[in-house]
């Protein structure tokens, strides 16, 4: 059962396509093409792998749309997390806020 201290969040990788795209256009592409579309396919597994949690992403993004700077106004951060995100628990938004804040 879903408690409210916890943020359940589905991500979705769905990249397949834009990497087969990507390795179509490559394999015919004009010499002075290729560079920016071999750095569009290091870009696009860059993405894939992810360096950080998509949760800790999302509110790092809300967070910068709402001007709010988790490590100087915690409780604003936390407000401006559960107005983002409707039904989001204040034990999960307080672990957001946290976790953003530690980098």
């Amino acid at each position: 059962m879903f408690s409210s201290k916890e943020a359940h969040f589905i991500v979705l990788h769905d990249l397949d396509e834009a990497r087969e795209a990507l390795e179509r256009e490559l394999a015919q592409a004009e010499p002075a093409l290729a560079p920016g579309l071999r750095r569009a396919r290091e870009i696009l597994a860059a993405t894939a792998r992810g360096g950080d949690e998509p949760k800790y992403r999302w509110a790092r993004q809300a967070l910068d749309a709402a001007g709010v700077d988790p490590r100087a106004e915690e409780l604003k951060a936390i407000r401006a997390l559960r107005q983002a995100l409707p039904g989001l628990g204040l034990a999960a938004a307080v672990d957001l806020v946290k976790g953003v804040a530690r980098g």
